[in-house]
């Protein structure tokens, strides 16, 4: 199934994606896609309805963030060995993580907003995982059963922020906007291989970045099960896997976003995001 959430910032209700691309309204069956309604259960007794004897949503509704009331973004940082190398960094031993806050969440088709005094705002496009049971020191061969669906992530950064600011990467990646989530949740049972996933990001339509989840060092099933010996991942948390190269940073020159331009992210078979970037205090939806 692809799970969506719709309507303005704050009032997103839950829907399916039918066959045929129309958004489906489940108002009144869940109560939104987070926490308990991602579970096995749940999601069981939604595959089992007939999506056209749902309501249709009108066309043109605003898609908000896949997933809501996030609990945890975790993010994994240098987990492609091409993007550890254009980022002159060496490949980890282990997952590099960090927090990115819960309010930089956004919509896959929301304006992304330059932080005030920014200069180096750069693109990520990243496979997320979205988890639909407690993981708790999970192994490896079990993580899986954990994870209810993928979806896009966009982990936008300002890099001078992350790197040249002291302390935490968290300070160049939690802005208000940063984090597109979207624009659905794939159930899990349709991804058989989240290591075999082709993901991309353009910039204006020039293609940046071009990889697959494959080339990952961490794979989805490792990073959770590794995350899991820390905290516990709880419904509705989602990980950030990492991006490969072809990041603004790693250009030669370096090459920042500007506003104006528009970034179009996709994985294959998880669907695009198509976020416009805005100045410093322009009106954004959350």
């Amino acid at each position: 199934m692809k799970l969506v959430r719709w309507g303005q910032p704050g009032a997103e209700k839950p829907g399916v994606l039918d066959n045929e691309g129309q958004v489906r309204s489940l108002v009144g069956m869940v109560d939104d896609w987070h926490g308990a309604a991602l579970a096995d259960g749940s999601l069981a007794r939604v595959a089992a309805l007939d999506p056209r004897t749902l309501p249709a949503v009108a066309p043109g509704e605003r898609l908000g963030p896949c997933v809501g009331a996030v609990g945890k973004l975790v993010c994994v940082g240098l987990n492609y060995t091409d993007h550890a190398k254009e980022a002159n960094m060496a490949a980890p031993k282990e997952p590099i993580l960090f927090l990115k806050a819960t309010s930089s969440i956004n919509g896959p088709f929301d304006p992304v907003e330059i932080p005030r005094d920014a200069q180096k705002v750069d693109w990520e496009v990243e496979l997320g995982i979205v988890i639909g049971k407690t993981a708790r020191y999970v192994t490896k061969e079990d993580a899986l059963a954990h994870v209810a669906g993928y979806c896009v992530v966009n982990d936008v950064s300002e890099r001078a922020f992350q790197l040249e600011r002291g302390g935490q990467w968290d300070k160049g990646k939690a802005a208000d906007t940063f984090g597109p989530l979207g624009p659905w949740l794939v159930t899990a049972d349709e991804v058989p291989d989240p290591q075999a996933l082709a993901l991309w990001l353009e910039v204006d339509g020039v293609r940046r970045q071009d990889g697959s989840t494959r080339d990952m060092i961490f794979g989805a099933a490792e990073l959770v099960s590794y995350i899991s010996q820390f905290m516990s991942l709880q419904p509705g948390d989602v990980i950030a896997t990492g991006t490969p190269a072809g990041v603004g940073m790693g250009l030669k020159p370096p090459v920042y976003l500007q506003p104006g331009q528009t970034m179009t992210v996709g994985i294959a078979g998880l669907g695009e995001q198509r976020s416009t970037v805005v100045a410093f205090g322009a009106a954004v939806a959350r």
